[in-house]
């Protein structure tokens, strides 16, 4: 059988990421800045008649019942009470527990698709509030633009930074956001600030001290980055990442790398190129 649908799941990266305060349910109240690159995993789709969701990937130490692409084809059958069902290939190239998004992208490109195939024609909207349900960052690719986003991630403002190329740095290490946002060090009194301050002056990343510290492999990899182009964790990490204004010079620093930390170079970009190829086809 071959996809009917094939589609990107991009890349994100956090520009910066500010932790302001713990809220009683135990999630934290943040402003991030997101961008999208142009660099991801690929998704293939087919429509079965029977109602199954058949992921055909194997991705270690991720039972098929749980990957989230398999819980968002899922919630949107029950949600929308769709008989269908789909086949779904992955071809994989984000890494897992890299703070680039892997997962949350794939899900989104997931109800994007099945949407699109089954039908359903539901607003943006719906689509992200769904999307919610499965992780913070899920609707910020489900609408697919650079956004500012505060609450838990899920308010989202459009908008236009720089799209300068990335070299992004994939140290070989799978960082767990849960251990993260519950290490007692972790700085949670940050200063609210405006998408105006944000834009015009930046950020830090909140986390990036942590993981550095419980992370050696990461620290090391910023050190390293650090002496080429003023380097940053993205997310709860492990991926860090430097801005560079064309290809060549991201490109010229990726070969300075050992080859024992494996890196990309992918250009930003304020719509993701899921959006970008799902506008072509319509």
């Amino acid at each position: 059988m071959t996809p009917q649908l094939t589609l990107p799941a991009p890349a994100k990266l956090n520009l910066m990421l500010h932790i302001l305060g713990r809220r009683a349910d135990g999630y934290h109240e943040l402003q991030t800045l997101f961008q999208f690159l142009d660099h991801g995993d690929e998704l293939g789709f087919a429509v079965r008649e029977d109602g199954a969701i058949h992921l055909h990937a194997d991705i270690p130490g991720v039972p098929h019942d749980s990957n989230l692409i398999v819980r968002a084809a899922r919630q949107l059958q029950r949600e929308s009470g769709c008989p269908l069902g789909a086949d779904i290939w992955l071809e994989k190239r984000l890494p897992m527990g890299g703070g680039i998004g892997g997962g949350s992208s794939d899900a989104a490109t997931t109800l994007l698709a099945l949407d699109r195939l089954w039908q359903l024609g539901w607003s943006e909207d719906r689509l992200a509030a769904l999307g919610l349900t499965l992780g913070a960052d899920v609707p910020v690719f489900v609408r697919g633009h650079a956004a500012f986003a505060e609450g838990v991630g899920e308010k989202l403002v459009p908008v236009e930074p720089e799209e300068p190329w990335y070299l992004v740095v994939v140290p070989q290490v799978s960082v767990s956001t849960a251990e993260i946002f519950s290490d007692p060090e972790l700085t949670r009194d940050t200063p609210a600030i405006t998408v105006r301050t944000v834009l015009e002056r930046g950020g830090r990343n909140d986390c990036q001290p942590v993981v550095e510290k419980r992370y050696p492999v990461v620290r090391n990899a910023l050190i390293l980055l650090n002496k080429f182009v003023s380097a940053r964790l993205t997310g709860t990490g492990g991926c860090v990442f430097g801005a560079f204004p064309n290809k060549a010079e991201a490109d010229k620093v990726a070969a300075q790398l050992p080859v024992s930390l494996p890196a990309f170079v992918a250009k930003g970009s304020n719509v993701s190129m899921l959006h970008r190829k799902l506008q072509e086809l319509s």
